[in-house]
């Protein structure tokens, strides 16, 4: 599975660095984690499928989106794809 492209992702860290995401950037808008609907680990990787919000819709309204977003511990970097 290809990611679209990375990301900046804001976590908590608890036991380990990466313990789940608390919000992330994409195309310039933040995003806070709503809800995490899934997560695996894979060798040295970390994937979690969210459930964002953002105040970016029309009136204030909240935009939901969900992403499954991987940290890969090899580049200590963040990627993103829209699910």
């Amino acid at each position: 599975m290809a990611y679209e492209q990375e990301i900046q992702v804001q976590c908590y860290s608890g036991r380990r660095y990466v313990d789940r995401p608390a919000s992330l950037v994409w195309q310039d808008e933040q995003y806070e984690v709503k809800d995490i609907e899934k997560e695996w680990i894979e060798p040295g990787q970390k994937h979690f499928v969210v459930v964002t919000t953002s105040a970016k819709g029309a009136k204030g309204e909240k935009d939901e989106k969900r992403f499954e977003i991987c940290y890969d511990e090899r580049e200590d970097a963040w990627w993103l794809r829209e699910v």
